[in-house]
């Protein structure tokens, strides 16, 4: 029966995670898309913090981390996000539904191997502009799930290392459209494709006590992103009055080809101090390189749009009053804060896009006590209205939920 649960939830994830639009900001129209966060609710709720001392909660985002996990472990989690999109005079309002993570992890020994599935990153917008009697229309919709298997082992005491191999897959679908009132067709361009690539992510973590708290290190280096992309472009005209597409007999304007992109590499180190089961505050910095994924640009938008090499700086903790105390609840709730700041490292119109956010959360122990609900919200501003840009206005509310217990043990009686 615990394996059909697993096989089930697993199936009904990726099915859920092709269906769904995981975003509707217009910076993902720009290479492969927004990068989504990649961590569970507790991580995302201190900040996004990676390096992390935690016996029964999994960490997707750093596989040397894996070796404090002591419990066989499931984990899935989603985010309800609402956004305010500001231009100029111009505001809307969106909000999505997405599924984040599907994890699970088993140590043996000193080795932990932790496997699951979640979205990387996630096309969905949709952009009018009115110009010059002109009408132009930008849509987009797609991305890519990524699947992972990763592998911590404990060298010693205070060291440990860590391998994660990553399979990527997905697809896109960009269209532009442009028409004017006075004539009854209009032109389209349509690309659409297939992504794959793999890559790996090697890390290093470290722990040792100073007198009686807990002082952490890590660095990790994700690989760049090896991508083939298997693509079409078709243009030609359609009808203003029934949406009728009609595709160009001309060669040059229906195009099937191959591209090898490169994604951009991560490095990133960060530390912390602590108290074991009571508190931690630590740090992290990413530093990404600028890859070559400016594929497929909103066609008909003059926005001059490029990739540079952008960073990231974490600053997060979690505080647990007593964990194991039996007649106050909430003493054994963890309470999580953090903050963000970033550059995306995608550049318009001669603007850097940031992107800042403050983050809280809540552990809730249930069952075994080691066994928690997770509750996290993240409130955060993407982009400028410089230049007649975008901002996002943002609120992500993420639940995520985690079974921990020792799966593995031989019964003695049955």
């Amino acid at each position: 029966m615990f394996k059909k649960i697993i096989l089930g939830s697993f199936f009904l994830f990726s099915l859920h995670n092709q269906a769904q639009e995981g975003t509707a900001s217009a910076y993902s129209a720009h290479g492969i898309g927004e990068i989504k966060f990649k961590g569970t609710a507790e991580n995302r709720s201190m900040g996004g913090m990676s390096v992390l001392n935690d016996s029964i909660n999994i960490n997707i985002q750093n596989p040397a981390a894996l070796t404090s996990l002591k419990l066989s472990s499931l984990t899935v989690g989603g985010t309800f996000a609402f956004s305010d999109l500001v231009s100029g005079s111009v505001a809307e309002k969106t909000q999505r539904t997405t599924v984040d993570y599907f994890a699970m992890a088993f140590p043996a020994g000193k080795l932990v191997v932790s496997l699951g599935l979640y979205p990387y990153t996630s096309i969905g917008y949709k952009i009018d502009n009115v110009a010059n009697g002109l009408n132009t229309r930008a849509i987009g919709s797609g991305g890519l799930n990524r699947s992972f298997v990763a592998a911590g082992y404990q060298l010693n005491k205070k060291f440990s290392v860590g391998a994660e191999f990553n399979y990527d897959f997905g697809k896109f679908e960009k269209q532009a459209v442009v028409s004017n009132s006075e004539n009854a067709n209009g032109t389209f361009e349509k690309k659409t494709g297939q992504l794959s690539g793999t890559n790996f992510k090697l890390s290093t973590y470290f722990k040792t006590k100073i007198a009686k708290y807990d002082l952490v290190s890590s660095v990790y280096y994700l690989m760049p992103l090896s991508l083939t992309s298997d693509y079409k472009v078709n243009q030609g005209v359609f009808s203003t009055l029934n949406g009728t597409e009609t595709n160009s007999t001309d060669p040059r304007f229906n195009v099937e080809n191959r591209l090898n992109l490169r994604n951009q590499a991560v490095l990133s180190f960060g530390s912390g101090v602590g108290l074991d089961k009571k508190w931690y505050v630590g740090f992290e910095s990413q530093f990404r390189s600028a890859g070559d994924l400016m594929q497929g640009t909103v066609a008909g938008a003059d926005l001059n749009p490029y990739f540079e090499a952008s960073s990231k700086i974490i600053l997060g903790g979690y505080y647990t009053p007593k964990y194991n105390s039996y007649t106050n609840y909430l003493s054994r709730v963890t309470y999580r804060a953090g903050v963000r700041y970033e550059n995306s490292g995608l550049v318009i119109k001669g603007e850097s896009i940031k992107d800042k956010a403050f983050t809280l959360g809540l552990g809730l122990p249930f069952g075994n006590g080691f066994s928690n609900l997770n509750f996290g919200v993240e409130f955060g501003k993407k982009g400028t209205t410089v230049n007649g840009l975008l901002q996002e206005n943002y609120t992500n509310l993420s639940v995520g939920l985690t079974f921990s217990d020792r799966w593995f043990v031989k019964r003695k009686y049955d």
